[in-house]
């Protein structure tokens, strides 16, 4: 057991303009959160990944930068998040800030700069090219629906944005634009945060030539396989690590979109000369059809199962995994895969969280918030729903009808409605009105109540947090080999946790109905329950599972 401190920590995004807005202007911000931190502590979580709250014009709610070393308006100023470091600091909370250094605002001074003519000395800090046959440079698409190249009338040049065109890409072949960045970076690191959550850091280095990505069935642009663990990235997080990272007891995740098992180990290894963790994605798309995400498909258990074990197993040993269900990014998990009850929330939570690697909770999932019924475009806010609605939607290919139902299911709206604290006029996020919709379940689903209820899901997150970071069972979750059973059953999720002689037995049922089930492992009655979402349930060679169980037991 290579023991960090990283490791045995339980970790809580913060998404801060739907968090809680402390001076009713509908959006959420930094004393709002400082308001809650007595909250925090009593979930038991100590660490805080804050999501962008530095200067931005807001085309990508705050993943579009303009200053990395000033506060956006709307959360409120630099006096303000010193007060939140202190403060979150004397509750033993650590704050992870998020890089976002691949792209910039648009309306960041070096972009601003760099446009201004071809001989500006900031010229090379982004990616300009020349058209090719009166088009863009090459075929790549943005995530964001259209083309990723962004043609600039001042010089008559494309600029690259793989997001949205207000995100031009820095060029991180430039050493003075890693300087730059890693000046900052330490700057930060001054200030006393403890981490960093480095968004879409895999894509910092291109294939050089910037070659055609592979166009799919169906789509008309290329794709962007060529921005990502690209051919220098390693040597570039090598020179961030030995000159900012090395130097201070940080926590760093990289999120790393199409990121392999190979590729993990070497960001993420036990060596430690890049990151500590890596999110990846493989999961979070086994739920999508031909339309991409726009889709009410459902996960296929096996192959979940599937893929989450192979990452457990693969890395274990050589490098630390990330687990999370849900983020700023993603649905939320209680619909997704569960059914919205209280039992099913409880349920997914136990098969993350018993796991071996750091686990992330997004705001509200400690309280099963579940997707939106948002009903109408109109009512949708995220750039990415907005642009796939004029592509897919305006250009034909779905109807209107089958679209929102996608959104409603997979749409990143979904994690981004307010936090739900009571039950009064939205759900007292805020006196002022709401950025976005508050959803409508907020009366019957909120932080007041289930604090209050023991049989809450809050407090069986709690409990799940409890047990990771402070119980006799603490080394075993969070440094245990992990086994998967019955890899074919499509109902139930059972796995096994070994350290030391000791093992867990960890058994749900990802379902709506009854199953009956045979244990596929050596249980005896004596086995000391964990931590349950039904008591009643005992443990034999065959359990009567009720719908969406889950129980832990020593064995």
């Amino acid at each position: 057991m290579d023991k960090k401190w990283w490791k045995e920590s339980v970790v809580y995004q913060i998404y801060p303009r739907s968090f809680c807005d402390s001076n009713g202007d509908g959006i959420g911000d930094l004393n709002g959160i400082r308001s809650k931190l007595d909250y925090l502590q009593n979930l038991g979580i100590n660490v805080i990944w804050l999501s962008p709250v530095y200067k931005s014009p807001n085309d990508d709610n705050g993943y579009d930068i303009s200053d990395y070393q000033d506060i956006m308006d709307d959360f409120g100023n630099m006096e303000d998040f010193d007060n939140l470091l202190k403060e979150a600091h004397e509750h033993d909370i650590k704050i992870v800030m998020d890089l976002v250094v691949n792209h910039t605002s648009d309306e960041h001074k070096w972009f601003i700069e760099s446009r201004s003519s071809k001989d500006n000395p900031k010229r090379d800090y982004y990616i300009w090219r020349e058209g090719k046959d009166g088009k863009e440079p090459n075929n790549w698409g943005s995530c964001f629906s259209g083309s990723a190249w962004q043609y600039d009338e001042t010089t008559g040049m494309y600029y690259l944005h793989c997001f949205s065109t207000k995100q031009p890409d820095l060029n991180w072949d430039n050493p003075k634009v890693r300087d730059e960045v890693f000046n900052m970076m330490t700057w930060w690191c001054e200030k006393g945060i403890d981490g960093f959550r480095m968004d879409v850091i895999s894509m910092i280095s291109k294939v050089e030539g910037l070659p055609d990505g592979k166009v799919w069935p169906g789509g008309k642009y290329g794709d962007l396989s060529n921005t990502t663990n690209g051919p220098h990235v390693h040597q570039y997080l090598q020179e961030m690590n030995k000159k900012v990272l090395s130097k201070y007891d940080i926590m760093t995740v990289g999120e790393c979109a199409g990121v392999t098992i190979e590729e993990a180990q070497k960001y993420a290894g036990n060596d430690q000369t890049e990151l500590n963790m890596v999110f990846q994605f493989e999961h979070t798309s086994l739920d999508h059809d031909e339309n991409g995400k726009w889709t009410t498909k459902r996960f296929y258990l096996p192959d979940l199962k599937e893929n989450l074990s192979k990452w457990q197993v693969e890395l274990s040993g050589k490098a630390w995994n990330s687990l999370y269900w849900d983020n700023h990014d993603q649905p939320r998990i209680v619909s997704r895969l569960g059914d919205d009850s209280v039992a099913s929330a409880k349920c997914v939570a136990t098969v993350l969280h018993m796991m071996q690697g750091t686990p992330y909770v997004y705001q509200g999932e400690e309280l099963g918030m579940t997707n939106c019924k948002f009903g109408s475009i109109e009512n949708c806010k995220d750039i990415e729903i907005l642009n796939a609605y004029k592509e897919l939607v305006e250009g034909g290919k779905l109807s209107e009808e089958a679209f929102m139902k996608g959104v409603e299911a997979k749409g990143r709206d979904n994690a981004r409605t307010p936090m739900q604290w009571d039950s009064s006029e939205n759900a007292g996020f805020t006196t002022g009105k709401p950025w976005i919709m508050v959803n409508p379940n907020y009366k019957d689903i909120n932080a007041k109540r289930q604090v209050a209820d023991e049989d809450s899901v809050f407090n069986y997150y709690k409990k799940l947090i409890k047990l990771r970071r402070n119980s006799e069972w603490s080394d075993i979750i969070v440094y245990g080999i992990y086994e998967l059973l019955d890899p074919k059953d499509e109902n139930v999720y059972t796995y096994l946790r070994k350290l030391n002689n000791r093992t867990l037995l960890v058994i749900c049922n990802v379902s709506d109905s009854e199953i009956d089930y045979q244990v596929p492992t050596d249980c005896k009655e004596e086995a000391t329950l964990l931590i349950s979402n039904n008591e009643n349930v005992k443990l034999q060679k065959n359990i009567k599972l009720p719908p969406w169980f889950a129980g832990v037991w020593e064995i």
